[in-house]
């Protein structure tokens, strides 16, 4: 009898990540904004870019500290909110990624500057920014300093991108909206 139970647990556990896509397509489902997006969504325009390379990947999270940069495949398995847009960046001008959320609500949001464009954030060399841009050490921030309500249309932010810089994490210097790279 345990051993009938043993193998219908390992076939619920299997059946569960079953249904998880491929890293490249995880949170895509209903995230990018349409050409005419009405909402719920968020609008970010993205400040101080340390440069154009790479890709930028916004992310949206459930507004709680044991959700905020999980690994998208548990917030996935669970049925959580998770939203990801990858963008390549533009060679010039203003840039700005729009998100969709799943509904009017709170979410966290994070966005990677991706500069060597291998899916992850590396410390000596990429940037990040959330919601709110909170003031960073180096350890994630507290959800509650980079979430924002959603309501039915779409959300205006700005995101200033930070990177490290030294023994510390911030803004690029001297570096303004009018001054992007």
């Amino acid at each position: 009898m345990k051993y009938i139970l043993a193998i219908g647990a390992l076939g619920w556990s299997m059946t569960a990540y079953a249904v998880i896509p491929p890293k490249a397509e995880r949170g895509r489902n209903g995230a990018d904004c349409r050409a005419s997006e009405s909402g719920p969504a968020v609008n970010v325009s993205v400040i101080g870019l340390k440069d154009r390379k790479g890709k930028l990947i916004l992310e949206l999270y459930p507004e709680n500290d044991t959700d905020f940069l999980q690994s998208d495949k548990v917030l996935i398995a669970a049925g959580k909110p998770f939203r990801r847009v990858p963008m390549t960046i533009p060679s010039a001008g203003p840039v700005s990624i729009c998100i969709r959320a799943p509904g009017p609500g709170r979410y966290a949001l994070a966005l990677l500057h991706d500069r060597d464009d291998n899916g992850k954030f590396g410390l000596s060399g990429d940037g990040v920014g959330f919601a709110n841009n909170p003031k960073l050490g180096f350890s994630k921030p507290k959800v509650k300093a980079v979430a924002l309500a959603v309501g039915p249309g779409v959300r205006s932010i700005s995101i200033v991108m930070k990177y490290r810089q030294g023994i510390g994490i911030g803004p690029i210097k001297n570096q303004t909206a009018e001054s992007q790279p």
